[in-house]
């Protein structure tokens, strides 16, 4: 894949790591002249110490064969224009960071793929280690819905029950799918059917509709996140 990555901040640099050690073509452009000069040091591609709300500069980064260009300046005024630009030159996937949440209309409207506030989504992550320490990963789907991961404590109501049997008892409503089980450090997860037993230990990866509430986390023995 040919990646044009705008940014080398704090989003840019990893993103730029991660793409290079994937045998990605990447060109990066950086406005601030450290910020590239340290790019172009650590990383295996070109870096252009340019400004990439100029379509000639686009342009020079190989807009008319890249597959894709990523946004990740810390401003989003930079990051709509880089956006637009790249629309122009018809690059087929376009992809940006979202700072201000007001903003995001404005980026669909464009029609681009965005990223939320990572800085806000990393802070909400934290929080969520501190306040439910049972929830291994999760990940938000829609306003409330929500996909975690979480293992099942001994003692758990479902634990030694078969999916059918907690839905039977109206353990597990029609808003919580358990999706996978992790057992033992398998390789290979679970695909869960009616008659899969729960086990202590076991690393489920959940969908709530409601998100990973209390009442939620309490079906798998952690009745400590009600604190």
């Amino acid at each position: 894949m040919y990646l044009i990555i705008v940014g080398a901040g704090d989003i840019g640099t990893p993103l730029i790591d991660i793409a290079t050690k994937g045998g990605d073509e990447v060109v990066a452009i950086e406005r601030d002249e450290a910020r590239a000069d340290r790019a172009a040091m650590n990383f295996d591609c070109l870096v252009m110490n340019e400004d990439a709300t100029r379509k000639e500069t686009l342009e020079e980064a190989g807009a008319d064969r890249a597959d894709a260009i990523i946004a990740t300046t810390d401003k989003d005024a930079t990051n709509i224009m880089v956006c637009l630009l790249a629309q122009e030159l018809e690059i087929p996937a376009i992809v940006s960071v979202v700072h201000d949440t007001e903003h995001m209309n404005l980026y669909r409207q464009i029609g681009v793929n965005t990223i939320e506030n990572p800085q806000a989504l990393i802070a909400e992550y934290l929080y969520r280690g501190v306040k439910r320490p049972a929830i291994v990963d999760y990940m938000r789907v829609g306003d409330t819905a929500e996909v975690f991961e979480i293992t099942v404590d001994e003692g758990a109501p479902i634990a030694g029950m078969t999916l059918q049997e907690a839905a039977d008892d109206d353990l597990l409503d029609q808003g919580v799918l358990v999706v996978a089980i992790e057992r033992n450090g398998a390789g290979d997860p679970i695909t869960p059917r009616g008659n899969t037993e729960i086990h202590a230990e076991d690393l489920l990866t959940v969908y709530s509709a409601d998100g990973a509430t209390p009442d939620v986390t309490d079906l798998f023995g952690h009745y400590e996140d009600h604190a």
